[in-house]
């Protein structure tokens, strides 16, 4: 497959692929709608996408509505570990060029990003922002065609940001990540359940009466919190900024410096988007088994350069297991080389809550397609309009009926005369 746009594990899984991501799309009713009206109106006709996210059964289903809204869309990889092969081969069979393979090193994966970039982009999707500073670095020769781009994760959203702050950015790109359909949503309740999911496939471990350690109490920490108190485990929040930390004692869990929970904690997990979270003066009090795992979307967050400097053997225990035996005998367990582990040992997040937010990404590249040159270089939130009909939608999939403000409700609500 050399030289194609495209490069995948194995054609021959392509009908399996098919089948499961028919399955994920049972649970995706808003973008079921939305690639029905794409098929009708197409709005990104002749719209050449490039698109880094996780290659999974719910990506697919909003890759064959882009495509049906007429895009000439090729779709890569945002994490080596993440991309569910079958799926890889069903979207190529559909006749979107994919690059993704599971367990790619990273000369792959870049490759495969800048495969990508070869389809001369007019807008990008992005997850965690690899593929845009690859096109404002190495690819600097396709930004005059960029029309805009979106971006799905947190971890993305901070480097474009930074990116915007200093004058680098060169064309608009909306944070999805930042909908309140998307944060309130994926991050809290699809973080949460996957990442336990990812960790129990990974370990089998019983989650009732651990203490667990979660790293950063954004609305992924809030997810993952709630859904291990809810399997009875003891939950610990480690936490640099006050309001937060303020918050998750509000909300009923131990606050402490991590160098004191990394003494007595059973399971940690990292979901802060920085670096080196947890690092050698945590892993030197660490207890004999402690289990350590990432959900913040680069690999950085635990220093794993610096555990292997203080282990002495090292050894896969089992499929996405690790185990670093120090120089006194202590075991640490790092779970899927430290990547995503909802992703890497498990399938991501459910099917129904990514509807929400791939829904917003087609709306937004709909969105970006119309307002061609209208636009600043700049990081912009999702239109509330927009972040409105999803809610709405997918409340109406639901079958769930909501009130409507009266004429003299929406009076009183702009109005100031009235008081007591």
């Amino acid at each position: 497959m050399a030289g194609k746009n495209y490069d995948i594990k194995d054609p021959s899984l392509a009908e399996m692929g098919r089948q499961r991501i028919e399955w994920a799309s049972r649970e995706m009713p808003v973008v079921r709608l939305i690639r029905e009206r794409f098929a009708k109106e197409k709005p990104l006709k002749g719209v050449r996408v490039s698109a880094c996210l996780h290659v999974t059964t719910e990506t697919a289903n909003l890759a064959l509505a882009l495509k049906d809204a007429g895009a000439q869309l090729v779709l890569c990889a945002s994490n080596p570990l993440s991309t569910q092969d079958d799926v890889a081969a069903a979207l190529v069979d559909f006749g979107i060029p994919t690059n993704a393979i599971k367990g790619e090193d990273d000369k792959t994966y870049y490759r495969h990003i800048n495969t990508a970039l070869d389809n001369q982009p007019q807008l990008t999707v992005d997850d965690g922002a690899d593929l845009v500073t690859t096109l404002h670095t190495r690819r600097r020769d396709l930004l005059k065609n960029v029309i805009g781009g979106t971006e799905e994760t947190t971890t993305g959203v901070i480097r474009l940001r930074s990116m915007e702050k200093a004058g680098k950015l060169s064309y608009p790109i909306i944070a999805v990540n930042d909908a309140k359909t998307k944060f309130l949503f994926d991050n809290r309740y699809g973080t949460g359940q996957s990442t336990l999911d990812g960790i129990t496939r990974a370990t089998n471990v019983l989650w009732a009466g651990k203490k667990v350690v979660v790293c950063g109490y954004g609305w992924c920490g809030h997810g993952i919190a709630l859904r291990a108190r809810g399997m009875g485990a003891h939950v610990i929040i480690a936490e640099v900024e006050p309001v937060r930390a303020l918050e998750a004692v509000m909300d009923g869990f131990s606050v402490m410096p991590l160098k004191e929970a990394a003494a007595i904690g059973d399971i940690f997990i990292t979901v802060t988007g920085d670096k080196n979270v947890i690092d050698r003066a945590h892993f030197r009090v660490m207890k004999d088994g402690a289990i350590l795992a990432n959900s913040g979307h680069f690999n950085v967050e635990i220093n794993i350069p610096a555990l292997e400097k203080l282990a002495k053997g090292k050894r896969r225990i089992r499929s996405y297991v690790d185990e670093y035996t120090l120089a006194d005998g202590r075991r640490i367990y790092l779970l899927g080389e430290g990547r995503l582990i909802n992703l890497a040992a498990a399938e991501g997040h459910p099917a129904s809550v990514m509807d929400m937010s791939f829904a917003n990404q087609a709306l937004c590249l709909e969105y970006l397609a119309q307002n061609r040159g209208k636009l600043k270089q700049a990081v912009y939130s999702v239109p509330e309009d927009i972040d409105q009909e999803v809610a709405r939608l997918k409340l109406n999939a639901m079958g769930i009926a909501i009130d409507k403000l009266t004429p003299e409700q929406k009076k009183y609500l702009t109005s100031w005369e009235e008081g007591t």
